[in-house]
């Protein structure tokens, strides 16, 4: 005689039957996406592409032919959560090409037809240089002014998606994201910005009294990565004639403006940091979405430059470690006031290039940053982009170091 089911058999085998059936279901997606989440090519929206952004994949040889863009197929996204933090789990050699740089970066600057500094904190413009075209010291070198001036500008560009990639994978671990789309199956690392196609096929909801959602909200990319995002390149191939800039802030200039007793009380402090997408949780299926959480420092300290930097953005830091609710809650949101309220520590970037047909690239350093997309076009105009994002090292905190302005030798008040 078969043995009778017990209560607690029965309970798992339906935890079971409900696992696998949520396995074949389609990913959840960025929580800011109110669609289903289109996989492979069958998504493709060509015939929204830019103009400028078809002239410049047909000049450097890339397909496209299959459609536009490609999400990774539904058996090669992670549904659940444990399957997200076993991609990048493990420590992975980094080498921060900044250290040992020339620090007045003859090479770079030498090259240059000019180096416009566009504010007195934060963003550099370098004029007259192609990006594709530098060699390993010249490389290191703006990876020490980026490091320096947390973002760094190249206009009218004619950069291929292949250098792109090449130039990430100099400065480290090139981040292959599991769910975001891409520019064709081959490409990987490549990930597309284009907020007008997120809101077509995936119910991304700005409007003119709603334009906070996606990238257009404060945010600091990959913080929930074992090694989160150093540099991150961002090329934009079809810009607004006016509108849809961009605004970073610098986190160095946000440590630098609390008061000694709150540096020294968050100094060695750290916090959980979130993901963007969501997954399920295979041990509470049905208890709805779960992020990936990482703990990292609350302040960190840049291998490159030695400076002390603020680690928090609005959207993806949850909670400070070791405090109660309410107290990381008060705390966090004046730390966020910090980084969104002060102008001058902030560089607000137009992307029109001077000439027709060219790009713009944007580089910063995500370790020492915040940034925003500005979304005032309103979808009347294309703005669209790759971008390639680097992974750095595990963030630390060094006690020895110092703020920036301390190290600079600037006034303390």
């Amino acid at each position: 005689m078969a043995p009778t089911a017990t209560p607690a058999t029965e309970s798992k085998d339906d935890l079971e039957a409900t696992v696998k059936k949520l396995a074949s279901l389609k990913p959840i997606g960025h929580s800011s996406f109110k669609g289903d989440v289109k996989v492979g090519y069958e998504g493709s929206w060509i015939e929204g592409l830019p103009e400028s952004t078809k002239a410049r994949y047909a000049r450097h040889g890339v397909d496209i032919s299959n459609g536009y863009p490609y999400v990774p197929e539904n058996d090669k996204i992670p549904k659940f959560v444990d399957e997200a933090y076993a991609i990048r789990n493990e420590d992975y050699p980094f080498i921060e090409r900044g250290k040992n740089a020339d620090p007045e970066k003859k090479a770079l600057f030498g090259a240059a037809k000019e180096v416009r500094n566009l504010t007195k904190h934060i963003g550099t413009e370098i004029v007259g240089l192609q990006l594709a075209d530098l060699n390993d010291k010249q490389k290191d070198e703006l990876a020490l002014l980026i490091a320096e001036r947390v973002v760094v500008f190249f206009k009218d560009q004619d950069l291929s998606p292949q250098k792109q990639l090449e130039l990430g994978h100099y400065w480290g671990q090139v981040e292959v994201h599991p769910q975001v789309p891409r520019i064709n199956h081959q490409l990987d690392g490549i990930s597309v910005i284009w907020q007008d196609y997120f809101r077509e096929k995936y119910g991304l909801g700005l409007t003119f009294k709603k334009a906070i959602g996606g990238n257009s909200q404060w945010h600091t990319d990959l913080v929930h990565e074992h090694q989160p995002a150093g540099i991150t390149h961002l090329h934009n191939d079809a810009i607004p004639k006016v509108g849809g800039d961009t605004v970073w802030a610098s986190g160095y200039a946000a440590y630098d403006k609390l008061s000694p007793a709150l540096q020294k009380f968050l100094d060695g402090k750290t916090a959980i940091y979130r993901s963007a997408h969501q997954y399920i949780d295979r041990e509470n299926p049905l208890k709805g979405p779960k992020y990936v959480e990482r703990e990292h420092a609350l302040v960190r300290t840049h291998p490159a430059t030695g400076w002390k930097s603020l680690y928090v953005n609005r959207s993806m830091t949850v909670r400070i470690v070791g405090l109660e609710p309410e107290e990381s809650k008060v705390i966090l949101e004046y730390l966020y006031s910090v980084y969104e309220k002060n102008l001058d520590i902030q560089v607000r970037f137009n992307w029109t290039p001077s000439k027709p047909g060219l790009g713009t690239s944007a580089l910063w350093d995500n370790r020492i940053s915040q940034h925003f997309a500005v979304w005032d076009h309103e979808g009347n105009e294309a703005r669209h982009g790759t971008r390639v994002t680097s992974l750095a090292e595990i963030p630390y905190f060094d006690p020895e170091s110092k703020s920036q302005r301390e190290a600079l030798g600037l006034s303390l008040n």
